[in-house]
């Protein structure tokens, strides 16, 4: 049996569909609280980029393994008392709960925002697989944070730096 070390380190995932600004607002996340970051996206499999950057969505079996995947790297660093800050869509609440169950103390960072704004963020994108005709399906999956959950939903027409402090207050 693996021995928990108690800590305070922070372990957030910052949420959302794509184009909402994960990435951005992870790293900056992490570097404000001196923890990695993983981006989520690493995670992937090559079917399941493929299947995206052919413009289908992924369904729940597709996610299945990426969503374990994670929940390892999140069980690891609560068991060795290390922070850290993961990318991830989080769409759905299971998958959510799939992610909690490694650490009860994990928190998320809920990126949302009209969808006009998400679409010209993915439209000016360069070099990533997903394109932005996913965006609906996306959308229409998407649970937002329910008020039992542990975290917090931010605008992203705020800057950057603003959602990152706001993070950083809770």
């Amino acid at each position: 049996m693996l021995k928990t070390v108690q800590t305070r380190q922070p372990r957030w995932v910052v949420m959302g569909v794509s184009g909402c600004g994960k990435s951005a607002i992870g790293r900056q996340l992490a570097q404000a609280f001196g923890v990695p970051f993983l981006e989520g996206d690493a995670y992937h499999s090559t079917a399941n980029i493929a299947k995206m950057a052919a413009g289908m969505p992924l369904t729940d079996t597709d996610r299945a393994d990426w969503l374990w995947t994670l929940h390892r790297e999140i069980r690891s660093a609560r068991i060795q008392g290390t922070g850290l800050v993961l990318s991830c869509s989080a769409l759905k609440r299971r998958y959510r709960d799939l992610l909690r169950s490694a650490d009860p103390e994990l928190r998320f960072a809920h990126l949302a925002g009209p969808r006009e704004l998400i679409a010209e963020r993915m439209a000016a994108r360069q070099g990533h697989y997903m394109p932005a005709t996913l965006l609906d399906s996306q959308l229409a999956t998407l649970e937002p944070l329910h008020d039992d959950e542990a975290g917090i939903v931010l605008d992203i027409s705020s800057p950057p730096a603003e959602l990152v402090q706001q993070i950083l207050k809770t």
